[in-house]
């Protein structure tokens, strides 16, 4: 991407915001007669970040880390403390719900209000208006004020609007969360539509999977700080590491993270026969197995092990305390040898293998010990049909 034009460059951004303990200290700090009143709160620190034209840029980060912040100053709804925001091209964004909207309008008159704030005519408005409709697919609800709407209406609107006035970037904030499946995988589908011309993609969600299969990039957010960036499948690893408080910044590449209070000291695949193997035909049972040692005591570990694909895309997995299947305390020194028997019912192509073993100390979740994609599995398959998982039909035609 380095000879394509730029869309979005971000440089040294900050947004700072003032915490004042009382109301009145915020009257008296604006007419200068109190100063120092208040507690600085950065909600960006320092961000450097280039988008290119064409790119699906995914933001990740928990709850705070200041993803929201950035969209609002590339929209221009914020203005940076300290900073630049550079932007090449029309946007259209989905940012909070109602944002843009004026609740008190039917729908066909928020059409042509957001038209407007964008810089269409009426008649430009008026060319697009089927266009919008169709997608929204609310019927005559569109003649009724948008406070009257659900908020999986409101949404439908929101996005057919954003998608249709040719923005050259989108920009998307958690919003589809709120559509049903049908329409979130219509606009997944004109998510595809906009990559394939070109267009610029930012899109802020928690549904990591989703990140995984439309991203090209992701940044890991955290605090208000830019961690990382980098391939979806390394910064959702990398994020997964911030929400335990066991990211390593030095050290990206880390494919382990945990206390080691529980070491993970050995793990394998065999077929039924308990023959070591690493490609299984579909169909086929097949065991994970995990060995364990524990250095200290552990109330009732948890085992687990997650597969997936090659984008970082999660696609299944399982742990001892779904399963029901251990609660014991194990005492310091000892090994456990854990397997999970299960069918082969992927599609054909080569998985990922992630194994971990966690537990609550009170009530605080804990990580002894996470290895990532530790093993590749190989399903061999000649038959392959839609999707992630083969569902074993059996068809009867009379």
């Amino acid at each position: 991407m380095t000879d394509t034009p730029i869309a979005i460059e971000l440089k040294g951004l900050e947004k700072i915001y003032k915490l004042y303990e009382r109301p009145s200290d915020r009257l008296l700090d604006a007419v200068g007669l109190k100063r120092r009143s208040f507690k600085e709160h950065y909600a960006l620190k320092g961000v450097d970040l280039v988008i290119h034209q064409g790119e699906t840029i995914g933001i990740i980060g928990a709850n705070g880390a200041g993803k929201s912040t950035i969209l609002k100053i590339i929209t221009g709804v914020l203005s940076p403390t300290r900073g630049e925001a550079n932007v090449s091209g029309r946007i259209s964004a989905l940012l909070e719900l109602g944002a843009g909207f004026n609740m008190e309008y039917n729908g066909i008159e928020n059409i042509y209000l957001n038209g407007t704030m964008m810089g269409y005519s009426e008649k430009e408005i008026a060319a697009k208006l089927d266009a919008i409709l169709t997608f929204a697919d609310i019927g005559d609800y569109v003649k009724q004020p948008v406070k009257t709407y659900s908020s999986g209406m409101f949404i439908r609107l929101a996005f057919a609007v954003a998608i249709n006035i040719e923005p050259e970037i989108l920009i998307v904030d958690e919003a589809l969360s709120v559509g049903d499946v049908f329409f979130q995988t219509k606009c997944y589908q004109k998510f595809e539509e906009f990559k394939k011309m070109g267009k610029t993609i930012i899109f802020v969600s928690h549904d990591l999977s989703s990140i995984a299969k439309y991203c090209d990039r992701v940044i890991l957010m955290n605090q208000g700080e830019k961690l990382d960036e980098g391939s979806p499948k390394e910064m959702i690893d990398a994020y997964k590491r911030v929400l335990v408080g066991q990211y390593e910044m030095e050290n990206p590449d880390l494919q382990e993270y945990g206390t080691k209070e529980a070491v993970i000291m050995d793990y394998y695949i065999t077929e039924e026969n308990n023959t070591k193997v690493n490609a299984i035909i579909k169909g086929q049972r097949f065991n994970v197995h995990m060995r364990v040692r524990f250095n200290v005591e552990v109330k009732a570990p948890i085992f687990a092990f997650t597969i997936k694909d090659s984008k970082g895309t999660e696609i299944t997995g399982t742990n001892t305390m779904v399963e029901k299947a251990f609660f014991d305390t194990v005492s310091a020194g000892s090994v456990k040898n854990i397997s999970f028997t299960q069918e082969m019912n992927l599609q054909g192509g080569d998985y990922l293998l992630s194994l971990g073993v966690t537990g609550f100390e009170r009530d605080d979740f804990k990580v002894y010990h996470r290895l990532y994609d530790v093993l590749t599995i190989t399903c061999i398959s000649d038959k392959d049909t839609v999707g992630y998982f083969d569902p074993g039909s059996e068809i009867l035609i009379i």
